[in-house]
Order: C-alpha cells, then structure tokens, then sequence
C-alpha cells in the first residue's frame, strides 16, 4: 500500500470519529442493531452470540488448518457480578472447547477490564484472581491464556497480572502495543525463553506524550519491536494486516533463522481472509482472533472505523448487496 499523506487521510479519519462516536450512542445502535442485513455484517466479523456458535467458528477455522484466539466480548464491565459472569463465560468455553477436541488449534483471549481491573480499589486484584481461574480452567483443558493489553493507563497493571500468572502458568501470553513509546523497552524485557507476546501497532487513542502519533512513526516503531522479538527467545505472535510489515516479519525469519512454528501471524476475524490462507498455504502457523458475546455492536462499529473496506462491507450488507 501506498504511503497517504495526512492531508488524504483527513476524510477517513473524519468518517473512523464518527464510528467511534456511534459506539455510544443508543439511538444509533438501535437503528444499526435492527437494520436489514445487519446480521451479515456481524457474523463475517464476529462469530455470533453463544457458545455455540464460538465452538462452531472455532471448529471451522481448526478444521482449515488455523489456529484460534477466543474473545468473550464484554470489556464494559460495571460491577463485580459482571467481571464474575465474564470469568465464569471463558471457563464455560473453554470446557467446550475441550469437549468438541480443540484445545489443541485453540486458546483464549482475555481483558482484564472486562473479569474486574478498572472497578477501582481492589479491581486490579480481582482481576487477577478471576485470570487465575481463567489459567487454571485453560490448563485443565489443555490449552493458554493471552491478556490482552489496553489503554496505557493500564499496562504496568496488566504487566504486574502478567508476572503474577506466570508463576505458575508460565505459558501465559501477553499483547504489547507497539505504538507506546516504552514498548521496546518492554520487548526486551520478555523476550526470554518460552515467552508468547503478541505484537500489534496499538488499538486506543493515546496522547503524545505516551504514543507515537504518524502512521509512518508507528510503523517503525513496530518494525523495531518487532527485530527485538524475532532475536530473542521467546515466542513472538505478530498481529498485523499490513503487507509489508509481513514481509519485514517474513525476513526477518530468515535473517534470524527463525524454523517455521517458533513463532506465528494472527489476524482478525473476517479480515484479510485471502492473506491468512496465502500464509497458512506457505506453512506459517497463522491464528485467528475471533470476537463472541452479545456485545458485539461496539466491536463491529470498531472493525469498521478501522479500515474503509470494512466499513463499505457493512453498507452493502445493510443494502442488501451481501
């Protein structure tokens, strides 16, 4: 893809503001949520409400030969009963999962906002004691957990969760966001020996002073990240949709000589399907991040503010046009 001044990208970005705004708006989510075609929209980028229709997409995916991150959608939890439903949601999962077989092709992902970490007080604690089920529900079924990481007010909690989990279930994974300048820094320091970090540019709106703010600077700094992560030990998982940060990924495979399995590509749900089976097709082990949960308004508006072909996907569902 071509570079995009910012002057070009001034529509898109006007047009992804006010996606964002519909996120909280009940009148538009009415509207959106009852529209005609709405439910084709919804079902390419999530897999449903249930849990069956989790195990369902997972089995499908597992079937294709992916592998899969589960995300029990539900991040605006208000009160400790939520951030309970929401642990007991991925240990009933999970033991779905472990019964249809697929524990092997496929893990959780996990907010910790969303089992208690931003209800103040002793939030952070209870979030790590419901992640501690989480762990213990994935050990049984023979598979991990990743946390997934948010805004930067709560990365030194989720890496202090981080830490904690690893004590005794060392295979739990973490997302580092590489737009945030202290990211290097943070990938060096868990690039170590059997350590899973997923890498992604970023997802939230961060100030300046915390975050790189230019595509062309978040892009290097996820490049930089990412030569830390393949030098060392651990196990990088590289989120991007991005050509040619795929191909940096791709060479510096070689460069390191990374074997095919010590590390993988994960990609969104419904995003890029042609580029996740051209990798899967070339021997990379590729993961699919698939959103569930009733909650999937907020995250489809999100996916649509992200990039306009998603967003023109949507209209010509709502139109009819599949």
């Amino acid at each position: 893809m071509a570079w995009l001044s910012e002057r070009t990208l001034y529509p898109g970005c006007v047009i992804r503001r006010l996606l964002l705004s519909a996120t909280r708006s009940d009148v538009v989510k009415k509207v959106v949520t009852t529209a005609p075609g709405v439910g084709g929209v919804v079902t390419r980028f999530a897999a449903g409400e249930s849990d069956d229709d989790a195990v369902r997409a997972t089995d499908e995916l597992v079937r294709s030969g992916f592998l899969v991150s589960l995300d029990h959608l539900g991040e605006d939890t208000l009160d400790r009963s939520q951030a309970d439903a929401t642990r007991d949601a991925y240990v009933t999962i999970l033991g779905r999962l472990a019964d249809s077989g697929l524990t092997s092709g496929a893990e959780v992902s996990v907010k910790l906002s969303a089992v208690g970490q931003a209800l103040g007080g002793d939030g952070p604690a209870l979030a790590t004691d419901n992640a501690r089920a989480i762990c213990e529900a994935a050990r049984v079924a023979g598979t991990t957990v990743t946390l997934d990481m948010e805004d930067h007010t709560t990365t030194d909690l989720t890496l202090e969760t981080l830490r904690t989990l690893r004590k005794d279930f060392p295979d739990t994974g973490a997302v580092l966001q590489a737009y945030l300048h202290r990211t290097e820094g943070d990938c060096r320091d868990l690039a170590t020996a059997g350590s899973r970090i997923r890498l992604c540019k970023g997802a939230y709106k961060e100030p300046d002073s915390v975050a790189h703010q230019a595509r062309a600077d978040v892009d290097l700094a996820f490049v930089r990240c990412l030569k830390i992560l393949m030098a060392g030990d651990g196990y990088p998982m590289l989120a991007t949709h991005d050509d040619r940060l795929i191909a940096v990924a791709e060479a510096l495979t070689v460069r390191n000589d990374r074997a095919k399995g010590s590390y993988e590509f994960q990609m969104l749900y419904g995003v890029r399907r042609d580029e996740q089976q051209r990798l899967l097709d070339a021997g990379e082990k590729v993961r699919i991040y698939v959103p569930y949960g009733d909650q999937w308004y907020g995250y489809l508006v999100r996916r649509m503010a992200e990039r306009p072909a998603n967003l023109m996907l949507g209209v010509r569902a709502m139109l009819g046009g599949g």
